[in-house]
């Protein structure tokens, strides 16, 4: 009884790991919607985002602060 428990949950981890390739092999060939190929993070993009734990919100307040820094000099 336990074997077959066993079995079933390694046949389910490998049926979930290869939806899981087969999604990101699938998603990393879909072409990028008409007008979005050339897109480019900017602080006025960013704006009016409301997560302030953003990673490129960071990013962007970090280069704004080191511009500052040097226009200062």
């Amino acid at each position: 009884m336990q074997i077959t428990y066993l079995i079933i949950s390694i046949i389910l981890i490998i049926v979930l790991a290869l939806i899981f390739i087969i999604s990101f092999v699938i998603n990393k060939k879909t072409p990028l919607p008409e007008g979005c190929e050339d897109l480019k993070i900017t602080e006025e993009g960013c704006a009016n985002c409301q997560i302030e734990e953003c990673p490129v919100k960071v990013k962007l307040d970090i280069k704004k602060l080191e511009d500052d820094l040097k226009e200062d000099k």
